[in-house]
């Protein structure tokens, strides 16, 4: 049988028609070899790495705090540029919790925008300085760890000398104090970004209980629930006060540029305002001075600063349909226990057997601690001192707020998480019956 055939057909020089691929390959692309002694990819030294990283997460938050200061006094007759660089200096400390000590007494408010502006620029150090030594996808929580630390000490160093600076020609401030506080925020911080570039938090979410991490995804969900209903409430009040709101930024004689200053200032004090709104909802209220008290049932407040985001605070006790705001805590945690039974039971799938009560109302129960730990501590974070006397107290009492957002998570997931369970129906049973098969009508012949 001749070879020449319409699969095989005749090529000169005996070249198959299988070798084309080989002739006609394309041609490989050429990396050219590192010379001797050079490391195939270069890394950065890591102290240069996160002198970069720290500093710039410094100036990007302190940049903000500079123009809105700037604009508050700049209808001061006495403003120089000094002064209110240093100003803002001040109040950059104020926002990582650096209490400032003044002539009216300590002043140590965070205001919780600029401290979250700041906590995420850290993040994202760890992020960069993980990435400049060559950590990323490593697994490594040794490089996550020393990653995060670097970062943290070079931002220690530029906490210590910004409460110099502060101290040299302005408010006491100490340096210690200052240093400690920034090591342990940002060495946190960028820990959460180091830890997710290492692939260090996949590692350990793999190696966790199911119910502990369905535990810590039902709580963190709740807790938001609860601040996106207390910063809600914190705004219908702020609304329904902005008449006085605005009055009291009137009375500032500033001109246009220090109102639009001080509406920012108020308004970076938006999250502190959220999360007493919350402790108001929960139950345990928060104080706005020595032996006040801001609660449901009960409104006892003397004389107030003309401070336009105590625009919004309650005349009295909670009564008549405001009642219904009550109820807004459990079913925040019947709305978790509800979403993680339909999360467990979407998880299942069709085919297999129906969840056990034990794995669902285990993570519905650790999920009230979870929330009631990330709640405390924003109540912690979200209070402090005004000065000496009466303003010495403000904001919450931060295990009040922790001890009853975990009782009222907990026997509302419960709650929600069982009556979904008992009211929807297994996804097996909804399946058709399977007929038995039909026998062959050829085999009984």
């Amino acid at each position: 049988m001749s070879p020449v055939t319409p699969d095989h057909p005749s090529r000169p020089g005996g070249v198959r028609a299988d070798d084309r691929s080989v002739e006609r390959a394309a041609p490989r692309r050429r990396v050219p070899a590192p010379r001797a002694g050079e490391s195939p990819r270069r890394r950065a030294p890591l102290p240069v790495a996160a002198g970069v990283a720290a500093g710039w997460a410094a100036l990007t938050s302190y940049l903000p705090v500079a123009i809105v200061l700037g604009l508050v006094q700049l209808g001061a007759d006495s403003t120089t540029l000094s002064g209110t660089l240093r100003t803002a200096l001040a109040g950059w400390l104020v926002g990582h919790g650096v209490p400032l000590h003044t002539d009216a007494g300590p002043f140590g408010l965070a205001p919780l925008a600029l401290t979250a502006l700041a906590l995420w620029r850290l993040t994202r150090a760890g992020v960069h300085v993980s990435r400049a030594i060559g950590a990323r996808d490593s697994y490594s929580p040794r490089q996550a760890l020393i990653a995060a630390g670097t970062v943290g000490l070079a931002y220690a160093l530029l906490g210590a000398l910004a409460a110099v600076l502060v101290g040299a020609g302005g408010p006491n401030v100490s340096p210690v104090r200052a240093a400690a506080t920034f090591a342990v925020a940002a060495t946190l911080a960028a820990l959460v970004g180091a830890t997710r570039t290492t692939a260090v938090t996949r590692l350990l979410s793999t190696r966790l209980p199911g119910a502990l991490r369905d535990a810590v995804r039902t709580g963190l969900v709740a807790a938001l629930l609860l601040l996106g209903a207390g910063a809600g409430a914190a705004g219908l009040a702020v609304a329904t006060g902005g008449g006085d709101a605005a009055d009291m930024i009137g009375a500032y004689q500033t001109g246009v540029a220090g109102q639009a200053g001080i509406t920012l200032v108020s308004m970076a004090y938006a999250p502190n305002a959220a999360i007493w709104s919350t402790s108001y909802l929960l139950g345990p209220g928060f104080a706005v001075g020595v032996d006040t008290a801001v609660r449901t049932s009960e409104v006892s407040v003397g004389a107030l600063p003309a401070i336009p985001l105590l625009a919004g605070l309650p005349r009295g006790p909670v009564d008549g349909i405001g009642a219904l705001l009550l109820a807004v805590p459990v079913l925040a945690g019947m709305v978790v226990g509800w979403l993680l039974a339909r999360r467990m039971a979407r998880l299942a799938g069709p085919e297999q057997a129906p969840q056990r009560w034990g794995g669902l109302l285990a993570p519905a129960a650790l999920a009230g601690p979870v929330a009631g730990v990330l709640l405390g501590v924003a109540a912690a974070v979200s209070g402090g001192p005004l000065g000496a006397g009466r303003l010495a107290q403000v904001g919450p009492v931060a295990w009040q707020v922790g001890v009853v957002t975990a009782g009222v998570i907990t026997a509302g997931a419960l709650l929600g998480a069982a009556a979904t369970r008992t009211l929807t129906r297994s996804p097996r049973g909804n399946q058709p019956r399977r007929r038995d098969p039909e026998p062959d009508r050829r085999d009984l012949s």
